[in-house]
């Protein structure tokens, strides 16, 4: 049975910017990000992006552009060994009522579907409180990144009960030393 670790994109793979990521150049990856996803691989985890990108919907970018924009996500991921096994993205914005943006669970549960896969345990990484309940609402395993909206996001529930790494490698470590 294939094993997935979920990552959220913006905040956790690459900076986050509060203009949104709208081209290419803009998204830049964190420090170590790339090289996580390819620790994970080697020790048999396929990544799955699960990002909002509601810049579609309010007319920042378009479809060309987000694709061009995840291809050179997957090109500085497998320069590092890595590979980025599935994206999957809510093109809306948060008054479109929806069942795909986080934090509801429609990603999570169109990618259970098409990989017949479980996500009860699997771990999510993501730097935001929606992340975090869109994992929960499904009975996966939330861990948080200072990264991004992180920090933020730790200052104001100080009270998560779930692990919380400074980045997106010391996760990645964490999970390989669990195996």
């Amino acid at each position: 049975m294939d094993r997935y670790v979920l990552v959220d994109r913006d905040g956790v793979i690459n900076h986050d910017s509060d203009d949104y990521i709208k081209s290419e150049e803009e998204w830049r990856p964190i420090d170590g990000s790339l090289e996580a996803i390819a620790l994970l691989n080697r020790h048999g985890y396929k990544i799955a992006v699960i990002t909002n990108q509601s810049g579609l919907q309010r007319g920042l970018f378009d479809q060309a552009t987000l694709d061009k924009i995840h291809a050179k996500m997957r090109r500085l991921v497998a320069e590092k060994g890595g590979e980025i096994d599935c994206i999957y993205f809510c093109p809306h914005g948060p008054d479109d009522g929806c069942a795909c943006r986080k934090p509801k669970p429609g990603l999570l549960e169109l990618f259970a579907a098409d990989k017949q896969v479980s996500l009860r345990d699997m771990p999510f990484i993501g730097d935001a409180l929606r992340d975090i309940q869109t994992a929960q609402a499904v009975g996966a395993r939330p861990i948080l990144v200072k990264t991004g909206k992180g920090q933020k996001t730790l200052t104001d529930n100080p009270n998560l009960n779930i692990p919380v790494f400074d980045n997106l490698y010391d996760a990645a470590k964490y999970l390989v030393s669990r195996q």
